[in-house]
């Protein structure tokens, strides 16, 4: 009963094709339900390794892959401390119709250790994901591997389904905090708590620890808003500050309530007073024990997604032959890619702020193989600041990482297609995703991204492929589908043709000034977005008399509620809309 209730709303996108539900409309989704889940892991009672002080546990997580254990993520390390609560998350997709066994393995970092197998071993917790989710809150006992008892120790894993697309990013700073150091004065950090159904609180975030001050300024940082405050800008959120102490006994140093909605209010900054409720009971003069100052509070409620190809089929980015070479004035074919396609894109964006991702590379410190890191090195915030803030990101990570492979697209296409799937669930149609590819036009695995391509073909969002260097790209002119409608391994047809496949090496030679313009002709992709309407249309009926049609700039990748006009003069297809750009200097028609 608690699954399907957590659920509920997944039955919402869970159609094979165009049908009809329950309450007589119509609703396009992926062919299986597949929901975003985070997970958080608490310990209590962890068995003691430490000869001279308390065990430093970490937690790990596995899942089962053809009979084998693989790697899915691991907490930071809490120093000193038998009942852990950990503040990394570990987010997981669920698949309502598939078995996905889990294992939560704890160890002591032992900081002489290299490989996992030689930190100390505190037990550990099998189960499948689906139980996890039908409890929401499941507390377990560890198990040592000869399948004793691990002690008293347990396991704690809270379940949150990530419904909400919306995000929220954060910028802190504190003055004239508490010195709670004798020799120094403090080593602060924050922790952001929420309140459970069962009244207690939990943590959902903490920041990094900055050293030996009292006027700290933290790094910004994102995270789900469902995470924060479910979804609720009024619901009560707990801040709490803290010296941090090598031995793990961090000093409490004050606190204070608040809200999504009161830390938005100001549009420079807001100001709270951390209070420690003993010295306020102590004091009659006491005031506060220091400032916490938000900076910047802003929700998002969708973003254009950037991904590049790190992968081998590059080359080596120190050899001229590479396509990430970058030459002496400074630029490549990707960088090049960042900037003409960018000037187009960046101009829907409101806040400018675009997460940029990579696939396909091995990064520090251990050289494991990640398809969807930050390459700002920052998994909390991959957000980068406008077009030049990708490129100097890019550029910036480029010697830290190993090029490796395979060259994946599905799990991209996915990732976005998650976030346009709950858009579905909106009143209106007012949100419309784009992804943005730039690869050498290699794939490693086309079955899967057919497939996805397919499913996101029902959702509101388009996928732009920006291919770069001299490699054949049929596989790339393949997935667009102008020769023929694209189909999947089952035979199952595109609702609508939402790849564009834009070849970079057409636009060498044209001018700065016109590139923009020039790639224009390419990205803008009008038939998609009309046959968009058309699915939404179908989606949106009896919810609106209102007609929702094409206002688009320039890039097919917008939305919005406008009045349609057609163009009598020059449209062959006189149901074809007249798309017009926001300043009217262009006018562009789809035949």
């Amino acid at each position: 009963m608690e699954k399907q209730k957590l659920f509920q709303k997944c039955d919402d996108f869970r159609w094979n094709k165009k049908c009809s539900a329950p309450d007589g409309q119509t609703r396009v989704g992926p062919q299986h339900c597949v929901t975003r889940v985070e997970l958080s892991v608490t310990a209590t009672s962890l068995l003691d390794r430490d000869v001279a002080s308390k065990s430093d546990p970490f937690c790990v997580l596995f899942h089962e892959v053809d009979g084998n254990w693989v790697e899915l993520g691991r907490t930071e390390t809490a120093v000193n401390n038998l009942n852990p609560v950990f503040g990394v998350k570990f987010q997981v997709d669920y698949h309502f119709e598939e078995i996905q066994k889990l294992r939560f393995a704890m160890f002591d970092e032992d900081k002489c250790a290299t490989q996992l197998y030689e930190h100390d071993f505190l037990g550990e917790f099998i189960c499948t994901l689906g139980v996890i989710v039908s409890n929401k809150k499941l507390h377990r006992p560890l198990i040592l591997a000869n399948g004793k008892p691990a002690g008293k120790g347990s396991i704690t894993i809270t379940a949150q389904e990530l419904s909400d697309n919306r995000i929220i990013t954060l910028t802190l700073s504190g003055r004239k905090l508490d010195k709670k150091d004798f020799f120094g004065k403090s080593d602060p950090y924050l922790e952001f708590h929420k309140q459970g159904e069962d009244g207690k609180w939990m943590l959902v975030h903490r920041t990094e620890v900055i050293k030996n001050t009292l006027d700290p300024a933290w790094k910004s940082f994102t995270v789900p808003l469902i995470s924060l405050c479910n979804g609720d800008v009024d619901r009560n959120i707990k801040v709490l500050c803290y010296d941090y102490d090598n031995d793990g006994g961090h000093d409490f140093i004050g606190e204070f309530l608040t809200t999504v909605s009161k830390m938005s209010e100001a549009q420079n900054s807001v100001e709270f007073d951390c209070i420690n409720p003993k010295k306020q009971k102590k004091k009659k003069n006491y005031k506060n024990s220091g400032i916490i100052i938000v900076k910047s509070c802003k929700v998002m409620d969708g973003w254009m997604d950037g991904w590049m190809n790190f992968t081998a089929s590059n080359g080596n980015p120190r050899e001229p032959s590479s396509l990430h070479y970058i030459n002496p004035l400074g630029s490549n074919e990707y960088l090049a890619a960042i900037l003409a396609v960018g000037q187009i894109i960046q101009d829907y964006d409101t806040d400018k702020m675009f997460p940029a991702l990579g696939f396909g590379a091995q990064l520090p410190p251990d050289w494991k193989v990640s398809h969807e890191f930050a390459i700002n090195f920052d998994p909390t915030n991959p957000f980068c600041s406008g077009v030049e803030g990708i490129a100097q990101a890019y550029s910036a990570c480029l010697p830290h990482i190993r090029f490796y492979g395979p060259t994946n697209f599905a799990p991209i296409i996915n990732h976005v297609a998650r976030f346009a799937a709950q858009a579905l669930q909106q009143e209106k149609a007012a949100q419309y995703f784009t992804l943005l590819i730039i690869t050498d036009g290699v794939i490693s695995d086309m079955d899967e991204t057919r497939d996805a391509i397919v499913q996101a073909s029902k959702l509101p969002m388009s996928i732009i492929i920006i291919g770069v260097g001299n490699a054949d790209f049929a596989a790339m002119e393949f997935l667009d589908g102008d020769a023929s409608v694209l189909r999947s391994n089952t035979g199952e047809e595109a609702v609508r043709d939402i790849v564009q496949f834009v070849p970079f090496r057409d636009f060498r030679n044209v001018s700065i000034e016109a590139l923009p313009n020039d790639m224009l002709l390419y990205c803008l992709n009008v038939n998609a977005l009309l046959k968009w309407q058309n699915v939404a249309a179908q989606v949106a009926a009896d919810r609106t008399h209102n007609t929702h049609s094409i206002h688009s700039m320039r890039v097919a990748a917008w939305l919005s509620q406008t009045q349609q006009t057609h163009c009598e003069s020059c449209c062959v297809d006189k149901q074809t809309a007249h798309v017009k750009p926001v300043n009217e200097s262009l006018h562009v028609c789809c035949r």
